[in-house]
């Protein structure tokens, strides 16, 4: 039903990118806080996820599969090819012990999974507005009314868990090398939340490593369990791809 629909998605996004501009530009912008940017904030995220639902529904046409803008050979190798993975090995364990070590020191510490306290504190702190010149710890207003509803709702106690528990999860799936691009698409969230509140520490080099093995998640795992669990699994998320029926050509002459 959405295919008909696959004609909007240029001008869409041409209108999503438009009010992306308009928010961040340097020149001329609505007020932090205003109704005019909150309008725009919601306005954009709508559009945002009703392009990429018609992107994702464009994979059915026999078009999406034709390969226009050839990647460089080396690139395909790193992302694609098997012999990859022991390139991809190293960077794995070093990820896991990482998280590993991060989990378990919250596991065993205090201040995340009795209470939270540890964690309440960090988002008090993230979420202050010093007096100028400082600068805060968080630059996007939506990041602090996130971080604050948490907060004003008491969820550290809760929030500790998930984001101990998580780490580990992170950390062993990673080590084991199971479903390691979606290990380190959890992985990346987390260090991009850390980075949003402003807490800069090792994660934009486990951010960047991470973004690496999502986009080699085929091969990332193959020096482990994903050697014999993707093939199992099988990757659900591909359909059926709609061909042309061609005309029929003139009847050979007897």
């Amino acid at each position: 039903m959405l295919a008909r629909y696959r004609s909007f998605v240029v001008p869409l996004a041409i209108i999503a990118a438009g009010v992306l501009f308009y928010m961040e530009n340097p020149w001329f912008f609505p007020a932090d806080g205003s109704t005019e940017r909150a309008v725009a904030t919601v306005a954009f995220w709508i559009l945002a996820i009703v392009v990429l639902v018609l992107m994702f529904e464009d994979r059915h046409s026999a078009e999406s599969q034709t390969v226009e803008v050839e990647g460089p050979a080396f690139t395909r190798y790193l992302f694609s090819n098997t012999r990859a993975g022991l390139f991809w090995l190293p960077i794995r364990i070093f990820l896991s012990f990482e998280w590993i070590e991060a989990g378990w020191h919250k596991l065993t510490g205090t201040g995340w999974v009795d209470g939270g306290a540890s964690l309440l504190g960090f988002w008090q702190n993230a979420v202050k507005i010093p007096e100028a010149p400082a600068r805060p710890s968080i630059t996007f207003e939506w990041y602090r009314s996130f971080l604050q509803f948490l907060i004003d709702n008491h969820a550290q106690g809760w929030f500790g868990w998930l984001i101990t528990l998580g780490e580990l999860a992170v950390g062993i799936g990673l080590l084991v090398g199971a479903l390691v691009g979606i290990a380190a698409f959890f992985g990346a969230l987390m260090n991009m939340s850390f980075l949003l509140a402003g807490s800069a520490s090792v994660n934009p080099i486990l951010f960047t490593f991470e973004v690496g093995l999502m986009l080699a998640w085929k091969v990332a795992g193959y020096y482990g369990v994903d050697r014999w669990l993707l093939p199992m699994l099988g990757v659900p998320w591909r359909s059926k791809v709609a061909t042309r029926v061609g005309q029929p050509g003139p009847a050979p002459a007897s």
